[in-house]
């Protein structure tokens, strides 16, 4: 789904303009990425959390040239971790375990 895709989705369900719509969606990323860019998480009840880690220094390997070690920097990323409600949804669209009992 992408942007566009959203907007047209709450527009269709809410009958507000899309250009409204669209900049409510823009806004709030906005807001998202100004609170990660000062180093505060953002936390979504029931959709999730995302929060600022710092990935500690390490040595890579180039597949290229797998003798030679590659140095990875020191490098800040955005962590995501679902809510409850999410993980439940996404969990039903995993294909059920095989019954032990039954063999092939």
């Amino acid at each position: 789904m992408t942007k566009r895709d959203l907007v047209m989705r709450i527009s269709n369900e809410t009958g507000l303009i899309q250009q409204d719509v669209l900049s409510i969606i823009q806004k709030m990323l906005d807001a998202i990425s100004g609170s990660l860019a000062t180093g505060k998480k953002v936390e979504l009840r029931n959709f999730g959390v995302f929060e600022i880690k710092t990935r500690q220094p390490r040595i890579g390997r180039n597949p290229n040239a797998p003798a030679v070690d590659v140095r990875i920097p020191t490098r800040v990323v955005v962590k995501f971790k679902p809510g409850k409600e999410m993980r439940e949804v996404v969990f039903k669209l995993s294909p059920p375990l095989p019954d032990p009992a039954t063999k092939p």
